[in-house]
């Protein structure tokens, strides 16, 4: 009997105006659901940047983007559900307009693909898919993590001690969670390293309790509640790109006496 009075409740609350058009309408560009990377870039113009982003008046060069792979740091992120980091970054640099972003790896492939077809007489003859039409990526951009935790402590102790196992089992669903993370860039004539930036990123996840306060605090809680452990990193990482930026605006090349690569000024005993 309670299992219909449930689903009767249910169909009655889902069939309301308000609940009904909450659970039946698809939103699009819900801000619930954005990153701190949002908008969109195309060539030098960009749209509904995010308005913390550092911008270049003047384009440094072209760049393509390594990630690599194999690291641990880079399985750890699907366990939050976040896929290569890539996609976010180049947009983010584009955006930026201190660089223009050139396509490497899968994409590469496909580029191959393409040029393959064309060789092997597959083409139409007015494709212009010519040798010497590829931009060289005058510098490399590798990123990494160097921490990414869910959980980086609660305060039910703290909350339990005042308020006792109620205020615990509350305290129990907050939770922090934090990322850190490393660009460097790297010119790909020279492979020198010229600039290295880290970012970083704290949120507040308020778990269920987060859900409560929202629908009867007047959403007293904001975007710190139920924030999603991905956004966390995309955060750190537009952190760090705002960083790189600036480096690279503040950029001096290091001298070395007689030159780069001549043996340097370290030697070793006999």
């Amino acid at each position: 009997m309670r299992r219909i009075l449930f689903i009767g409740a249910m169909a009655w609350l889902i069939s309301g105006t308000a609940y009904g058009q909450f659970f039946s309408k698809m939103q699009m560009g819900s801000d619930e659901a954005k990153t701190t990377a949002t908008g969109s870039a195309g060539g030098a113009n960009s749209q509904n940047a995010n308005s913390g982003l550092e911008h270049c008046t003047e384009t440094l060069g072209t760049v393509t983007i390594e990630e690599d792979t194999t690291q641990p740091w880079f399985y750890s992120l699907q366990q939050y559900q976040l896929g290569p980091t890539t996609p976010v970054l180049k947009m983010l640099l584009q955006q930026s307009n201190c660089f223009v972003v050139v396509a490497r790896g899968r994409a590469m492939r496909n580029m191959r693909q393409e040029r393959a077809l064309a060789a092997s007489g597959e083409l139409r003859r007015n494709s212009k898919m010519h040798k010497g039409q590829m931009v060289a990526a005058d510098y490399i951009v590798e990123p990494s993590v160097t921490f990414s935790n869910s959980n980086a402590g609660g305060i039910g102790g703290a909350i339990g001690g005042l308020f006792g196992s109620v205020g615990a089992a509350i305290g129990g669903s907050i939770h922090t969670k934090e990322a850190s993370t490393m660009l460097t860039l790297i010119d790909t004539r020279s492979g020198v390293q010229l600039a290295a930036a880290e970012g970083s990123a704290r949120n507040m996840d308020f778990g269920a309790i987060g859900g409560i306060l929202g629908a009867h605090g007047g959403g007293g809680l904001g975007g710190y509640s139920n924030t999603a452990q991905g956004k966390v990193v995309v955060a750190a990482f537009t952190d760090s790109v705002n960083n790189l930026i600036k480096a690279v605006k503040n950029y001096k090349a290091q001298q070395v006496k007689g030159g780069l690569g001549t043996g340097g000024h370290l030697k070793v005993g006999d």
